[in-house]
């Protein structure tokens, strides 16, 4: 008599047995050339050997994605079920909602601030104890806007408008080369000048009739920025030659040529007055020089290379991000051009500012703000505290993708104080990004396609109703802005 526990076959056994013979059969019904020929068409001039172990690789790759993706678990659920659950309507998310398409590695992941410094920022104060106390008091009944969030993007609720564009104003594709800074006229619509990596400097008008006005040469090496006095009369450009110009844009002349020991990086007109020229160059200073007469007024020594520079309204206050970077807060005397450090801000990425701007008023802030950028894809939102020398305080922050090239950033028109705080800013896909401050779980809300290189530069006009912005590869596009109601 047999042993029932030798000839019997378990039930585990059985099982494995059973999915062993699926696995055949499944095997037998997948043709490889099926999958591969799809992939990888071939022409009559191509290598067989090469097609063929393409082809092979691809067949492998899409199999093991299918194999992976029908062995992953997670707390006992498969693939589909967590992928529904990631999709899954929210509260206020209605069925009719279409989904926003995702941008991988342009969304926003806030940083929170519970306090007015954040971990991320460390503040240094050449002002007095008190003044540090009294804008402590200041800003701590201000909200902090901050919060925590994935990076996972949510739908917008239906009839909340997008920032949108209705297309292509004009195309300015001349320059071959990268395309390092552009900007429009001081209050101005249509003038709009551009330099580039070639070393010029080129002037146009984007009214109903686009035309080139002048391209200004002198420079040796890279343009690497620029600003127009009050008048658009003059332009005044800074270069890695290491030397500053200032052209008369009526004619298209150079008028003077200032010379320095190292790169100048960045130049700002003063808003009052516009005889004074602030340059920061790469022997970490800040010259200030007579428009007129071409001579430095003075100097402020900085920690490392002054890389990116903005006045206020006021004039009495400079802004600045250098190479490691810190951002400070610099003092300056509207009559006599002397310049003072006033506060520090330092960053835990050390990586070069490529972006400062302030704005005179946020929604976010109620008061003015100050935006920065760095190389490695940190954008910070501070508010200004002009009652303390310029004090900052971060509001917000994202993590954007990093950047290889100096990609600038912007603030958006205010189309409304209901709509939020909107940020433009270049990348390395070739895409322009629009980013709101105001929604943590969906922060990019719209993006512009039509540059084949990375988009470098982005510039507003006066009237908000155009959008500049420049690529690697030397074109500039200038964008219409939908008309809002």
């Amino acid at each position: 008599m047999l042993d029932p526990a030798v000839n019997c076959i378990s039930p585990r056994e059985d099982d494995l047995e059973s999915k062993n013979d699926e696995k055949k059969k499944e095997g037998e019904h997948l043709d490889p050339e099926f999958f591969s020929c799809l992939l990888q068409p071939s022409s009559p001039d191509s290598d067989p050997k090469y097609i063929g172990i393409r082809r092979l690789l691809l067949y492998r790759k899409a199999q093991a994605g299918v194999l992976r993706r029908k062995d992953w678990r997670c707390n006992g659920k498969g693939y589909v079920a967590y992928r529904n659950y990631l999709n899954r309507l929210r509260n206020g998310d209605s069925l009719q909602t279409p989904s926003r398409p995702s941008t991988p590695g342009q969304s926003g992941r806030w940083v929170p601030s519970p306090s007015p410094l954040s971990p991320n920022f460390e503040a240094d104060s050449w002002s007095t104890s008190r003044d540090v106390r009294s804008s402590t008091r200041a800003l701590s009944h201000r909200t902090s806007f901050s919060s925590n969030a994935s990076d996972i993007e949510y739908p917008r609720k239906k009839g909340e408008l997008a920032y949108s564009f209705v297309g292509m104003h004009c195309i300015f594709d001349q320059c071959k080369t990268m395309v390092t800074v552009i900007k429009f006229g001081y209050m101005s619509s249509d003038l709009l000048a551009y330099g580039a990596s070639d070393a010029s400097l080129t002037v146009c008008s984007v009214s109903k009739q686009p035309s080139i006005l002048h391209k200004l040469t002198g420079h040796t090496k890279d343009v690497t920025d620029f600003d127009f006095s009050a008048n658009n009369q003059y332009i005044a450009s800074s270069s890695l030659d290491k030397t500053v110009r200032v052209w008369d844009i009526l004619k298209g002349l150079c008028m003077r040529v200032i010379y320095g020991v190292s790169s100048q990086l960045c130049i700002r007109f003063h808003p009052v007055n516009n005889n004074f020229l602030s340059v920061g160059n790469g022997n970490k200073e800040i010259m200030v020089f007579n428009f007129s007469t071409g001579r430095a007024i003075h100097k402020l020594k900085f920690d490392s290379e002054v890389t990116a520079m903005d006045h206020d309204h006021t004039g009495q206050l400079i802004f600045c991000g250098d190479s490691q970077g810190c951002v400070y807060t610099v003092s300056m005397n509207s009559h006599t051009g002397a310049i003072s450090r006033r506060h520090r801000t330092k960053s835990k990425h050390k990586s070069p500012v490529t972006t400062v701007q302030y704005r005179i008023f946020s929604l976010l802030a109620g008061g003015p703000v100050l935006l920065t950028l760095n190389r490695d894809g940190s954008l910070s939102f501070f508010s200004v505290t002009l009652e303390v020398q310029g004090y900052l305080t971060l509001r917000c922050a994202l993590k954007l993708a990093p950047r290889l090239h100096n990609i600038r950033a912007s603030f958006c028109p205010l189309l409304s104080l209901e709509k939020g705080e909107y940020i433009v800013a270049g990348s390395e896909d070739t895409n322009v990004y629009f980013y709101d401050l105001t929604k943590p779980r969906h922060t990019c809300v719209n993006k512009l396609q039509g540059h084949s290189y990375p988009v470098i530069g982005i510039a507003w006009n006066h009237g908000e109703n155009l959008l500049a912005s420049s690529d690697f590869g030397g074109t500039v596009i200038v964008w219409n802005r939908a008309k809002t109601n």
